[in-house]
């Protein structure tokens, strides 16, 4: 319980740690991270296409920036909105707005964030372009290519600096996205063919060399199913964040907490980790603050 005058980030958050109920567990998972990050664990980062089309998009940059990723894991959603946002903001609205209205004027509201026909428009086209010669990839690689684009238009966006830094992204789900109906058009017109078996070759290329490999988690669904089942022939995750909004009591792999992870293995036994409820555009700064 805070008694006294707080002047630091630092107490703040150690007095967070004494209050209880998700401030505990927050407190705990700041811990965690620095750990990880100072035993240099292999750094994977999971996150839902919301987050990417929310202002948290600045602080996943930021993350790359800081060195605090070795490799991503999302979904294909993620790659549609950091394009656009590389070419068009987003506009703010609320959540009790008019949908017929807005459907009426070509605006399509994800929670009380508007995204406008236009910017899928120009998702098609900018597909078209990077893709034009056809060919078989890895989702990886497709993230690498559109990355490779941004950053030849010399954009400030995820996919540009993983491709720079050499980050790799994993969308075991990439069709499931605007530009999954872009890649079903985009065949028609050129032999086109992605690889997703590759990918989990290749995903495990990397998770297992690794001594220690540590997860934050944001949201659930296939990305953090795929970040933590990968780590199942490893031995299982040893650091694990999740922050979550999702309950456990229905079952759903969204709603398990970590400690059932480890009922599979894919968390290890003797890993560190926590589970935070909360939604991310507020717990994700708190748990960045100091580190971006």
């Amino acid at each position: 319980m805070v008694q006294r005058d707080v002047y630091s980030f630092d107490e703040f958050i150690q007095h967070m740690g004494e209050v209880g109920f998700q401030s505990t567990h927050l407190a705990q998972a700041r811990k965690i991270l620095s750990q990880m990050l100072e035993r240099n664990a292999f750094k994977c980062l999971s996150f839902t296409a919301n987050i990417m089309a929310s202002g948290m998009r600045g602080y996943l940059i930021r993350m790359l920036e800081k060195d605090m990723v070795d490799c991503v894991i999302t979904t294909g959603g993620s790659i549609d909105h950091d394009v656009i946002k590389s070419f068009m903001p987003y506009e703010i609205g609320s959540f009790e707005m008019d949908d017929k209205e807005l459907h009426r004027q070509g605006i399509n509201r994800l929670g009380n964030i508007l995204v406008p026909n236009q910017a899928y428009e120009l998702l098609e086209k900018i597909t078209f372009e990077v893709f034009k010669e056809g060919g078989t990839f890895l989702p990886s690689e497709i993230a690498h290519a559109y990355g490779k684009y941004l950053h030849e238009k010399g954009k400030r966006s995820f996919l540009a600096l993983a491709y720079q830094k050499n980050i790799p992204i994993f969308a075991p789900g990439i069709v499931d996205a605007a530009i999954g109906l872009n890649f079903y058009f985009l065949e028609q017109k050129v032999p086109f063919k992605i690889d997703v078996v590759g990918d989990l070759k290749k995903l495990g290329s990397y998770l297992l060399p690794q001594e220690e490999v540590g997860a934050l988690i944001l949201g659930g669904g296939i990305a953090k199913h795929h970040t933590i089942a990968a780590n199942l022939p490893r031995g299982g995750l040893n650091y694990s964040i999740y922050l979550t909004t999702a309950a456990e009591w229905d079952g759903s792999l969204s709603g398990a907490k970590t400690r059932e992870g480890v009922s599979w293995g894919k968390i290890n036994e003797e890993a560190r980790h926590v589970t935070v409820y909360g939604e991310a555009t507020l717990t994700l700064p708190l748990l960045l603050y100091g580190w971006i």
